[in-house]
């Protein structure tokens, strides 16, 4: 199918968006999916408890700068084009990463080393912070108004696939040395070979061209000129962010990773589970589960967006415990771990993943207006992925060595869930029927 406006066929056009989008992804969850080894590279190993609580507080700090990336690029998104803004921070991002793989170590270095990847971290935080709501606007506004939610999916499962990817790179990379070569060397493979990928993503978007709803838009005098004001200095749209911050972007980031980062983490460092077979238990999980993005960003089409993503932040929210119980119960068999029903635990969380993010693009998409929908969409998908789900692994580790409870990790994820699905049950309205190509059209001349 051709978009008519732009020329270019949709699936060009959600795959240029959407392997960019899963790079940087990749690029961003590297580090994550290596946090253990990590933690024995960049600190001191003397307290390994501590340097992994010290490595997550690295990780979280790419999250918490995340919505300044969204505003810093949001605000060129919506003054100069989606198109550009993803290119510079596909460029950061891509840059940021490879010099990871060179970092020299806390044994080398001291303190350096950290201080580096911090430096680092912050500059993957703010790639990504402009790059996810660029992609996702951007393929919403080539595509037909009643199949937002189905087109825009195939960028929800960017996030996923790119920590598929990366754990798929680090197993491979693993199964050709040693133990021992990995952790003094290995490690750095994964980092420094998103250098490639970065390459042929920037080459395949450079042949796009602009989002014609915002050319459009741009062209008819009607863009925004000042995206930051309008989005915040407005108590109407800032009201309407306000609550798409805490009614469905919070729970959705708790939700997501909760589903994949923690129960990677905790199959690790609670369950004992060694780094191979804890990242293939996830790993198939995820595989399993992908295709439901496209279902419920598909189904939201129909039924709307909130009925899906408050579902499943209520299912996530009374489930989780028990779960996790059953996770415990079946890795501790003397003969191993029983793969198939750890699989089908973390498959289930993943499930949940898909309900609260499938349909979200697309829900934030509609919920602003063109000319501001980059800066106004980015900042609180960004808080609410970036401040309360991606400092989860740090927030459940605290709260787990505070307790002394394996499980405690997990009322972070709950509370938020519940807060999600009260809030935006009670505040928010179904908009899966907005025509926002009817403000292309309203912009033309007469």
């Amino acid at each position: 199918m051709t978009n008519e406006r732009s020329g270019y066929p949709i699936g060009r056009i959600i795959f240029a968006s959407g392997l960019g989008t899963m790079i940087e992804w990749y690029d961003f969850y590297i580090f994550g999916s290596l946090a253990v080894i990590m933690s024995q590279l960049m600190f001191p190993k003397d307290q390994p408890a501590w340097a992994l609580i010290q490595t997550w507080a690295l990780f979280a700090t790419g999250f918490v700068v995340r919505p300044f990336g969204a505003i810093v690029f949001g605000r060129v998104g919506d003054l100069i084009g989606r198109k550009y803004a993803f290119l510079v921070t596909l460029t950061i991002m891509g840059l940021s990463t490879f010099v990871i793989g060179l970092l020299p170590t806390y044994a080398s270095v001291g303190l350096l080393a950290p201080s580096i990847l911090l430096l680092l971290r912050l500059l993957q935080g703010l790639a990504l912070g402009g790059e996810y709501g660029g992609a996702a606007v951007y393929v919403a506004e080539h595509v037909p108004d009643n199949k937002r939610g189905y087109y825009t999916s195939f960028i929800q499962v960017t996030a996923t696939l790119g920590l598929f990817v990366s754990l798929g790179v680090i197993l491979a990379v693993k199964k050709m040395m040693s133990d021992a070569d990995f952790k003094a060397w290995g490690w750095r493979v994964p980092f420094l070979l998103s250098i490639v990928l970065v390459m042929i993503s920037l080459w395949i978007r450079m042949t796009l061209k602009e989002s014609p709803l915002f050319a459009s838009i741009k062209a008819s005098g009607k863009g925004s000129i000042a995206p930051l004001r309008e989005s915040f200095g407005n108590w109407a749209n800032l009201r309407i962010v306000l609550l798409v911050l805490f009614g469905a972007t919070a729970g959705q980031g708790v939700v997501w990773y909760t589903g994949q980062f923690y129960a990677l983490s905790f199959l690790q460092t609670v369950l004992k589970i060694d780094l191979a077979k804890a990242s293939i238990i996830v790993a198939v999980a995820l595989l399993l589960a992908m295709p439901f993005f496209v279902v419920f960003g598909a189904l939201s089409d129909r039924i709307g967006r909130l009925k899906i993503m408050m579902a499943g932040n209520l299912i996530a929210a009374l489930t989780y415990l028990p779960i996790y119980h059953a996770m415990k119960d079946h890795a501790g068999d003397p003969k191993g771990p029983n793969m198939p029903i750890l699989i089908g635990l973390i498959f289930i969380q993943v499930i949940y993943v898909t309900m609260v993010y499938g349909p979200i693009a697309a829900f934030l998409i509609e919920s602003f207006p063109a000319k501001i929908r980059y800066t106004s969409f980015s900042l609180p998908y960004h808080l609410g992925n970036g401040w309360f789900g991606g400092t989860l692994p740090l927030i459940a580790s605290l709260l787990v060595a505070k307790f002394h409870n394996i499980y405690a990790g997990l009322y972070w994820a709950i509370g938020i869930a519940l807060m999600t699905f009260i809030v935006g049950s009670i505040f928010l309205n179904e908009r899966h029927r907005v025509e926002i190509w009817a403000e292309a059209e309203e912009a033309r001349p007469r």
